[in-house]
């Protein structure tokens, strides 16, 4: 079975103004209705959260069920990913060219794979990794490449929600407007 979590990452945020943007955005879900401002343990892996607001439908695009978990803020350099499983390719973005990563029966393409493991170790430390893309020969930012069922997002602020209905574009759309009109993306998985 397992939990579900959908994590909306800023991925114009930087170190230094995350925990800003962290309190701007939980204001202004608190502020919509869409969480409460009170700690519950209601989100997997730490033991408080902010639970879903009396207004939580209006970020979701069908509300045919309750969000049974609440919201976790990560702030600092994180490699936000879907959790069970792992992308099957990612897409450059030079070339729009796809490197698979795994096989059809989910068997590592290591020689595909270990440039991208590499570069996802080392940005996690360091904040910076490139790939070389194996198409076009071009060095690439590590968080310029797309991936399968965008699996993967590095930054330092996701607003992580547990067990919610499928958020609607205009939430998200309203949302990075509340945080300056940050460049946006959702990581969506189960663990």
């Amino acid at each position: 079975m397992g939990s579900h979590f959908q994590t909306v990452v800023d991925l114009d945020a930087t170190q230094a103004d995350a925990p800003t943007l962290a309190t701007s955005g939980l204001d202004w879900l608190v502020k919509e209705g869409i969480v409460r401002a009170e700690l519950t343990n209601c989100v997997l892996g730490v033991p408080l959260g902010h639970p879903p607001g009396p207004l939580w439908a209006k970020a979701v695009g069908q509300a045919d069920w309750e969000p049974s978990d609440g919201l976790k803020i990560e702030t600092g350099r994180t490699v936000f990913h879907g959790g069970q499983g792992d992308a099957m390719f990612a897409v450059c973005p030079h070339c729009a060219g796809r490197v698979d990563l795994y096989t059809d029966e989910w068997d590592v393409i290591e020689a595909a794979w270990e440039p991208f493991g590499k570069a996802i170790e080392t940005w996690h430390n360091t904040g910076g990794a490139a790939v070389t893309c194996p198409r076009c020969r071009r060095a690439s930012d590590l968080t310029e490449w797309t991936w399968d069922d965008d699996y993967y997002a590095f930054g330092y602020l996701g607003f992580e929600f547990w067990d919610w209905p499928e958020f609607s574009p205009s939430f998200l759309e309203r949302f990075a407007r509340a945080l300056g009109g940050h460049r946006m993306a959702l990581v969506g998985g189960k663990f």
